[in-house]
């Protein structure tokens, strides 16, 4: 890879967060596949065999803990000398009314999808820059440029993510380091059973109980594609010389950027408004 020096054992090192299922699993596998060496880094370390058994390192890594951070970092340095490819993937959707989602649920929103990616990120840098280059790789989504009802928190995270990752990629350009935006539609994974979830759990019952049944109803009918679709944005950002500062892909992400760049808000609102009710 041109963009980058490789390590002592010329393979570049990854470090890929919420690495424990979905996107992020298949992603440190991919990487793997790819020759690189891969740090897959989440809280729940015990669903991480599989990367093991593909000949990944795994790490317990807290994206809201900042010691946890420290640490991790500080081992992939120790060990490998280096850091060439983060790639920001930890993440949930907190999903439920404004009026009724506890603001300490919304904290805790902010500070996992958009504080522990700006904080991790500060730790990978210095050694980036040391070492002449890097790629850091954000996965925000199509929620952050398009909003649905009960996602206020999600939505306001995706937002701040894709306007960090722009300030960012000006600020690292001159010392050869790259930042990406991957922004998913639906694929297959947790984040709907937990959005749907968390919808339930603070506003089943009250004001915006319909709503939550007709967002309830969407997920249910969705049928999403595999992780592959996203693996394989990530692996083109990072083979390519000079990137793009985004890539999209996913179920419905290209229609749907497409309508919001080019629909007015009252519209776009309309399309929102009858997806719910069909």
């Amino acid at each position: 890879m041109e963009w980058q020096s490789m390590n002592v054992n010329d393979r570049p090192v990854a470090l890929v967060t919420g690495a424990s299922s979905g996107m992020g699993k298949d992603f440190a596998l991919r990487l793997i596949h790819e020759g690189y060496t891969v740090y897959g880094a989440a809280r729940r370390v015990e669903r991480m065999k599989e990367i093991v058994m593909a000949g990944g390192l795994t790490l317990a890594l807290d994206v809201t803990d900042d010691q946890s951070m420290v640490d991790a970092v500080a081992r992939i340095i120790n060990e490998q000398g280096r850091i060439d490819v983060l790639i920001n993937n930890a993440g949930y959707g907190q999903f439920g009314a404004l009026e009724e989602v506890p603001i300490a649920e919304g904290r805790r929103q902010i500070e996992t999808n958009l504080m522990g990616v700006a904080r991790l990120t500060q730790l990978c840098l210095p050694h980036m820059r040391e070492q002449g280059g890097g790629r850091i790789i954000n996965i925000s989504s199509i929620g952050g440029k398009l909003a649905t009802p009960l996602g206020s928190w999600y939505h306001a995270s995706k937002y701040a993510l894709e306007g960090l990752s722009d300030s960012l990629r000006n600020e690292v350009r001159a010392f050869g380091i790259s930042v990406v935006v991957i922004e998913p539609g639906g694929v297959e994974s947790e984040w709907s059973q937990i959005a749907t979830g968390e919808a339930m759990r603070y506003s089943a019952h009250g004001a915006y109980a319909g709503l939550v049944r007709s967002f309830s109803k969407m997920q249910g009918r969705l049928k999403l594609p595999p992780p592959k679709v996203i693996s394989d944005l990530v692996v083109k950002a990072l083979r390519a010389k000079h990137p793009k500062a985004r890539y999209h892909g996913g179920h419905l992400a290209g229609p749907l950027l497409f309508l919001r760049r080019h629909l007015s808000d009252r519209l776009f609102d309309r399309l929102v408004t009858l997806s719910l009710k069909l």
